[in-house]
């Protein structure tokens, strides 16, 4: 056969947008990894040598880099240039604040899972899975003798003693002042348990660039240790307790899918085995909802009851704007000055808006009432995953 009659017997696949956007964030991460290891050579040896010296930039690791199209390489570029501010020394004092700067802080650093709307490479070798507990999304914190809850928009749940460390004052704590805990939690309100689905530090060690794979691991080693998972007591209120998790292939799927677990289901999480910790959406962790492993798979009012119209939950900014969770976020509109003073709202609450049936439209960033309804009583909302 002549050379130019070899052709490939179909096209190459499309990639999706949402896998585009896992590659790029991988990527990130490598390269985030390769900057801080060229940083801490460069310090090492100019501590050594004591002489001010040049250094050529680090060289790329090839065995990390992903086979991306030409087009993603801008879109990376530009992105790997954006710092992550989270550190040590940032948790340590976030672990402190309080009111409304407490509030702000944690409001924007959950990581949130995006809907999956396809299935990514390599699942069943890269992803984990488990079923969601149905409950109030939070970060739990212990630290300076005393344990605290925060929602998603960073008001309190709870405050409480436990046995995480430095979570309680108790004659025989033995953690340093220093030692604090932080970990991705659900809390579960018909067994009053706080379900751990993530570990971001724990006794003053920070796990954000660490892979899920290993935070997984931590969690599981250490949690039981301390007697979190131990029925309450006078020093420890609540339960604590991890979720079954799963290698994503076929077994693991069919488990989490339909096998019995001590607590309400609300769909499937999906973790990218590699993935680091980082604030806001990510497509390396993705949520599945049915009607066979969520009762929540439709929206649903404070009552269980399925509303009359359908409804957006976004998210009011300093300017005024409505504006939804993703990175970037996208702005709907805006409310009036004269509004949000009448109702007290304040910058990062969370509101429910109904639509009607003709949909959503606008007039100079202004939305039109016919289209876009507030309920009678607009409430924060702070109780979504």
């Amino acid at each position: 056969m002549a050379s130019h009659d070899i052709r490939r017997p179909f096209k190459r696949p499309a990639i999706s947008d949402q896998q585009r956007r896992r590659d790029i964030s991988l990527q990130r991460q490598a390269q985030n990894r390769r900057d801080a290891q060229h940083q801490a050579r460069c310090l090492a040896s100019t501590i050594l040598s004591l002489q001010p010296a040049q250094y050529e930039p680090a060289e790329p690791d090839h065995q990390l880099q992903l086979e991306l199209e030409p087009e993603l390489q801008s879109e990376i570029e530009s992105d790997v240039q954006r710092q992550d501010l989270r550190g040590i020394d940032d948790v340590r004092q976030a672990s402190r604040l309080k009111g409304a700067e407490a509030r702000r802080w944690f409001a924007k650093q959950l990581m949130l899972p995006e809907w999956m709307i396809d299935v990514p490479e390599r699942l069943n070798t890269d992803w984990y899975v488990f079923a969601r507990p149905a409950g109030k999304r939070c970060f739990v914190v212990s630290s300076n003798g005393t344990t605290i809850s925060r929602l998603r928009n960073g008001s309190m749940l709870h405050r409480f003693p436990s046995a995480l460390p430095n979570g309680a004052r108790t004659s025989n704590n033995s953690n340093s002042g220093q030692s604090y805990c932080i970990l991705d939690c659900i809390f579960h309100e018909p067994d009053q348990t706080y379900y751990v689905i993530d570990v971001v530090c724990w006794a003053g060690m920070s796990l954000y660039e660490c892979t899920t794979e290993f935070r997984f691991f931590w969690l599981n080693s250490k949690l039981v240790e301390t007697g979190a998972c131990n029925a309450p007591s006078t020093y420890h209120k609540f339960r604590f307790s991890t979720v079954p998790i799963y290698n994503c292939d076929h077994e693991g799927l069919n488990v989490a899918y339909t096998g019995p677990v001590p607590y309400v289901k609300d769909g499937l999480l999906f973790c990218n085995k590699h993935a680091h910790y980082q604030s806001g959406n990510t497509p390396l962790m993705l949520v599945w909802k049915d009607e066979n492993c969520s009762q929540y798979v439709i929206d649903t009012d404070g009552k269980g009851q399925v509303p009359n119209q359908q409804q957006v939950v976004l998210e009011l900014l300093f300017d005024g704007k409505l504006a939804t969770s993703d990175d970037p976020p996208v702005i709907f509109g805006c409310l009036s000055g004269d509004f949000i003073k009448k109702t007290g709202l304040q910058a990062g609450n969370l509101l429910r808006f109904a639509i009607s049936e003709g949909g959503l439209s606008f007039v100079g960033w202004k939305i039109r009432e016919s289209g876009f309804a507030l309920p009678r009583q607009t409430q924060p909302c702070s109780t979504f995953c």
